[in-house]
């Protein structure tokens, strides 16, 4: 049987409200949200939300399921995203954070990051000037002020591109118009990375619509200046829940988070009453979920000014190594700080 996933650009360019839309007949957000990202199998969706996505979009059922094609994954080199919320190739990630969080640094990495590659970036500006963004736009490969002239860009760039954007274009629909455009061109070499700057899409449900990726920071790992401070339990990708993923990343990233869920309830304990109060098994737990967490820090190139280590790169396989002999406790001899901000542990 072939394997099936939701037609998530196809919801998106039909459906522009889907919040609204949804909830108008029934359909939770989040409901959708997760079948976009693999998080509720397509196969296990009631009959009943298929129909309501299909009338939704004014479509067949049919041609909401996609049978048989395989996503790809764009390898950042950046630990935390590659292990728990890969980038898909031609999707749309949502970047969900509040001012402040490293949300800016994450996107000049990304940039700096794909000059060594074959990726174009082009960074369209949102309609709200913000200071963050001076010493980080220079590092697109194009920077565009208009859904016009973004077009012009997109249409002339041959190879694949990486396109930036804010959320104020999803709003205003001038987004949707773009997307309709490059479909009607027969351009889907862009894979979309979307942002909101004024930190408001954290308390709203699906603040981008429908997403194949998404990547939540963590006012928790931010606090601490752990980063990137990327959530590693609630960013997903549809690669993910999907039958695209390596079985051993697959398997390694469920026992990660199994772990750094666990840690996280025994560090709120700690935190209060200190290690004394948790029993000894837990307490194995815990200090691997620290030496866990304090992995998946990672120097960025774009701050070494500031932070004066050198950027380093970590490739998925190196990743998956690193990560398993941390589960399996043949980590256990290393101090925190030997882990914090380091690359691989060779």
């Amino acid at each position: 049987m072939d394997e099936i996933r939701l037609n998530v650009a196809l919801l998106r360019r039909k459906v522009p409200n889907l919040t609204t839309a949804a909830k108008s007949i029934g359909i939770r957000p989040a409901t959708v949200s997760n079948l976009c990202t693999g998080k509720i199998d397509l196969g296990k969706a009631e009959v009943r939300t298929l129909v309501g996505l299909a009338s939704l979009a004014n479509c067949t059922v049919d041609e909401l399921i996609i049978r048989g094609e395989k996503l790809n994954m764009i390898e950042t080199k950046i630990k935390t995203l590659d292990f728990f919320a890969p980038l898909v190739k031609e999707g749309t990630t949502g970047l969900i954070a509040r001012p402040g969080m490293g949300q800016v640094v994450i996107l000049a990495e990304l940039m700096h990051r794909f000059k060594k590659s074959n990726y174009t970036t082009v960074f369209l500006l949102p309609t709200t000037e913000y200071s963050v963004l001076e010493g980080t736009i220079e590092l697109a490969d194009y920077v565009t002020k208009s859904i016009e002239e973004t077009f012009k860009s997109l249409s002339a760039i041959s190879g694949d591109i990486i396109f930036i954007t804010d959320k104020s274009y999803i709003v205003s629909g001038e987004l949707l118009d773009l997307q309709e455009k490059l479909v009607a061109e027969s351009i889907n070499n862009i894979t979309t990375i979307l942002l909101d700057l004024s930190g408001e899409v954290v308390d709203e449900e699906m603040p981008y619509g429908p997403l194949e990726t998404v990547w939540q920071l963590d006012v928790d790992l931010a606090t601490r200046h752990l980063y990137p401070a990327v959530h590693p339990l609630y960013s997903t990708s549809s690669i993910i829940e999907g039958v695209d993923l390596d079985q051993r990343h697959f398997n390694l990233r469920q026992r990660a988070q199994k772990l750094l869920r666990r840690y996280r309830e025994l560090r709120s304990i700690v935190t209060v009453h200190g290690k004394d109060k948790i029993r000894d098994t837990d307490l194995e737990t815990y200090e691997r979920g620290t030496r866990l967490e304090a992995y998946f820090t990672q120097p960025f190139f774009v701050a070494e000014e500031v932070t004066g280590q050198e950027g380093k790169e970590v490739n998925m396989e190196q990743t998956l190594k690193d990560v398993e002999y941390i589960l399996e406790g043949k980590a256990d001899n290393f101090t925190i700080k030997e882990l914090m901000f380091k690359g691989s542990l060779e």
